[in-house]
Formats: structure tokens, C-alpha cells, sequence
């Protein structure tokens, strides 16, 4: 080949080159619109509230933050495969009133009340997990069947009401401090950063992106699509223990109707994110991001004294928006 023909050969690509950075500069800009957005309420907050920026209130959403972010850890993984896990709020409220009970009838061993509501999270997941990758099931369907059978048990387990006469020091595992941060704002900076670690860097979280991109070609690869799907599942169901169980330490009470409308926050953090709904797309830090810029909406909406229901509103909004954007970055790069 002369030189002139590979002259002509480069012109092409030559040509296409500033096309693609256009692409992909125009694909960073829209992926992180809602960095922007986030941003944006921030300054719009602190204008019009400055106690929204006190050190204080800041510390207020990180901990208002801390339960959401667990189960939507979860919720992450399990979109990422391309499903959805619609049972958490019950498994939160299950999981509440199992530990609390347990606290009411052994005092002395308190903290077993806990590991049993854990595992009672762990139990839920691992049924979803067999529903859906064992026997098939559409997510939505085996979830939303969890979601109604552990709601009735929550209710069952307090033969219909809270559990009461719960002991005091029950409260000392999500009120307990270290180096000025309560336990479960450290759990949730531990816990993103092993989920994102586990995303990037091991061979599970590989496999993750693999079956939610494609399954046929994942299990052609030889990766266990049934495993996986059933991994992701279970380890939904035991954050959301674990956030059941910091909820009603925290406030020293457990109620069948405690993490009623979680799953749908968790669902909106991982989508405003930046994860697809079509599996094989989105990062932890997405979805802290997304978490974070609800549990600001919520925290600056409630010190303005916007009322509830426009709330919802906005961050349905919101939702839209992020699906829009996935909707839009999926076919810029299906181009």
C-alpha cells in the first residue's frame, strides 16, 4: 500500500473523529444533567432557607439518606440485571417488626433480635430470587407477590398494630456515634464504597453488567445467569433487612406500615442515577447521586414549607426526566 492510499484511507476517520467526540461530549453532558440539577436546588435552597446549608441540616440528610441508600445498593444491582425489586418496603417493615418483637420478649439479648431481622430480609430476597431466576417469573410479579405477602406478615407479627413496650437500649445501635457521625451514615459510606468496588473491580460485578446487557451472550460466555440473578435478589433482600433494622432502632419503634413507598424512592434514586431500567447500565455512585439529590429535594421542600403533595410531583418530575434521558442516550447509541 502507498503512502498516498493510506492517506486516503485515514480522511474517513479523520472526518468521523470530531463527530465522535461531539457524541460522546454530548452523551457526558446529558448522562450528568442531573448533576447539574442537583446543584441547582442546592443553590436554590441555601438562597431562599440559609439554615438549609448549616452544618446541622446537612448532617440531617445524610442521615434521612442512610436507610434509603442501603436498599437502593440493592435496588441498583437488581436493575442493573434488568429487573426490579418491588418487596423492599415490606421487607423493611418485616424485618422492623421481627427484631422488635424479639427485643419485647428477650431484652437481655437484644442484639439477636437484630441478627434475626436481617435474616428475615435475607429469607424475603433469597424467595424473590428464586421466583425470578429459578422459576422464571417476572420481577414485577414474584416483588410485588413478596411485597403483599410480607406486608401481611409485618401486620401479622404485631397481630395488626406496632409493637410496643420496645427497650431503650434498642435504640443504641443507630443512635450510636463515631467520630461525630451516627452508625448508619457510616454504614452507607462503607457500603457504597464496597458495592462500587465489587461494580468495578471484581469478577461479580462484571458478570452483573453481563447478564442485564445480554443474557443469551453472558450465559454463552459461560457466566450463571441463574446465580447471578438470584445473588442480586438475595442481597436486595438483606440490605433492606438491615435498613429495617436501623429504622427502628433509630427511633425505637417498629410499625407494620414503617418503609411503606420506600421501594419507589430506592426505584427513583437508581433511575435518576443514571442506571438503565433495561439492565447493563448504571454505577453506584449514579445512584448515590440520585439519593442524594431526593433526600436534598426533600430536606429544602419540607424547610420551605412546600407541601406534600407538590413534592411528589416534582420528583415525579423528576423520574420522567431521568427515564427521558435514558431513553435518549439508548438510541444516541444505537445510532
Amino acid at each position: 500500500m502507498s503512502a498516498n492510499d493510506t492517506t486516503v484511507d485515514n480522511e474517513p476517520r479523520q472526518r468521523l473523529l470530531p463527530r465522535l467526540r461531539q457524541l460522546r461530549a454530548g452523551e457526558f453532558l446529558i448522562r450528568n444533567s442531573m448533576v447539574g440539577v442537583m446543584l441547582i436546588a442546592v443553590v436554590v435552597f441555601t438562597v431562599a432557607a440559609p439554615r438549609f446549608s448549616s452544618a446541622q441540616n446537612l448532617q440531617s440528610i445524610l442521615i434521612a439518606a442512610a436507610p434509603f441508600a442501603l436498599i437502593a445498593m440493592g435496588q441498583t444491582l437488581v436493575i442493573l440485571t434488568a429487573g426490579i425489586d418491588l418487596s423492599v418496603g415490606s421487607v423493611i417493615a418485616l424485618s422492623a417488626m421481627v427484631s422488635a418483637w424479639y427485643a419485647v420478649n428477650n431484652p437481655e439479648n437484644i442484639w439477636f433480635g437484630f441478627l434475626l431481622g436481617v435474616l428475615v430480609g435475607l429469607v424475603v430476597g433469597a424467595v424473590n430470587g428464586t421466583l425470578v431466576a429459578v422459576f422464571k417469573i417476572a420481577p414485577f410479579v414474584a416483588t410485588l407477590s413478596t411485597l403483599t405477602a410480607a406486608s401481611g406478615l409485618a401486620y401479622a407479627v404485631g397481630k395488626g398494630a406496632p409493637i410496643q413496650g420496645i427497650p431503650a437500649v434498642y435504640g443504641e445501635l443507630a443512635n450510636s456515634r463515631f467520630l461525630g457521625l451516627p452508625l448508619p451514615v457510616w454504614l452507607m459510606i462503607i457500603g457504597l464504597i464496597v458495592v462500587g468496588v465489587v461494580l468495578q473491580k471484581l469478577s461479580f460485578g462484571t458478570r452483573i453488567y453481563a447478564v442485564g446487557g445480554n443474557p443469551d451472550a453472558a450465559q454463552i460466555a459461560g457466566i450463571n445467569v441463574t446465580r447471578v440473578r438470584f445473588q442480586v435478589y438475595a442481597i436486595s433482600g438483606l440490605l433492606a433487612g438491615i435498613s429495617g433494622v436501623l429504622l427502628s432502632s433509630r427511633v425505637v419503634n417498629a410499625a407494620p406500615s414503617l418503609g411503606a413507598g420506600y421501594e419507589l424512592d430506592a426505584i427513583a434514586a437508581v433511575v435518576i442515577g443514571g442506571a438503565s431500567l433495561f439492565g447493563g447500565r448504571g454505577s453506584i455512585w449514579g445512584t448515590a447521586i440520585g439519593l442524594l439529590l431526593i433526600q436534598t429535594l426533600n430536606n429544602g421542600l419540607d424547610i420551605m414549607l412546600i407541601p406534600s403533595y407538590w413534592q411528589d410531583v416534582i420528583k415525579g418530575l423528576l423520574i420522567a426526566a431521568a427515564v427521558g434521558i435514558d431513553v435518549a442516550v439508548t438510541r444516541r447509541m444505537n445510532r
